[in-house]
């Protein structure tokens, strides 16, 4: 066991020096192993699912649930996947969670930045979505991908702007989005309500239809919440809720042939 405080942490080297005798400025270098390889992402570990968005007359509605998931863990369940970004945007993300963090710390960078100039401009919802599929782009190219979709929701000018761009730097924009398991379960009832009606949709419809479709997704995903956050992009600026809690109902399982003690 190699007791040196410095070395804690690393692969044992009992060959030589066992017990740290020596000074740290005469000890010898020690090889690491792994420092001459390139670490990259293989696949995502800790992760979320679903992140839901529509425009409605007033702005930009986001959802996404408190839930981070450890393969198929439920391990943390305070995370927050809704991040705003200067004062007209908001984003959410599916996929690593560890790669949303180094996204997060690039865009508050790129905005201090921008607010350090002094010049009167900040990003917009367009200029952060076009920033983002540049880095996810540079990043699939070099086999290195950050491991996430994301939505882009803001509000500026008088204009609403809602887009999507993934881990290849593949980009679109709808006026319903949905991303992970949300994209095969809850874009159907998103755009039955939402497309072609964003313009006299009202913020109470809205949340309704979001928290449905929340619900409808906490019954079918095995990796989602029934506790999910609500973000708000209109004049007045970025809004993200508290944890909205989802009511369920699960009577109607007892009828169905396999749940609980029913067998038969």
């Amino acid at each position: 066991m190699d007791h040196f405080p410095t070395n804690w942490g690393r692969p044992r080297n009992e060959a030589f020096d066992p017990y740290a005798t020596y000074p740290i400025h005469q000890r010898p270098a020690t090889k690491d192993s792994f420092a001459d390889g390139v670490q990259h992402t293989q696949q995502p570990i800790v992760t979320g699912t679903s992140v839901l968005a529509i425009k409605y007359k007033d702005g930009i509605m986001m959802a996404a649930d408190n839930l981070a998931s450890y393969g198929s863990l439920a391990r943390f369940k305070d995370i927050k996947r809704l991040h705003p970004v200067g004062t007209s945007t908001v984003i959410g993300a599916s996929g690593d969670m560890s790669d949303f963090q180094a996204i997060q710390s690039m865009l508050d960078e790129v905005v201090t930045d921008e607010f350090t100039h002094q010049d009167g401009h900040d990003l917009g919802p367009s200029e952060v979505h076009e920033y983002l599929s540049r880095i996810m782009y540079a990043r699939r190219s070099k086999i290195n991908p950050l491991w996430n979709s994301i939505l882009v929701g803001g509000f500026r000018d008088g204009k609403r702007f809602l887009g999507y761009v993934d881990l290849l730097g593949t980009t679109y924009s709808s006026p319903s989005i949905a991303t992970g398991y949300g994209a095969y379960i809850a874009v159907p009832l998103l755009r039955e309500v939402v497309d072609g009606h964003e313009d006299t949709l009202s913020e109470e419809d809205a949340r309704a239809l979001i928290h449905n479709c929340m619900r409808v997704l906490f019954y079918r995903d095995a990796r989602s919440l029934d506790k999910y956050q609500l973000a708000t992009v209109t004049a007045a600026g970025v809004s993200i809720s508290a944890q909205i809690q989802i009511e369920t109902q699960w009577s109607f399982a007892e009828g169905i042939r396999g749940y609980g003690p029913q067998t038969q």
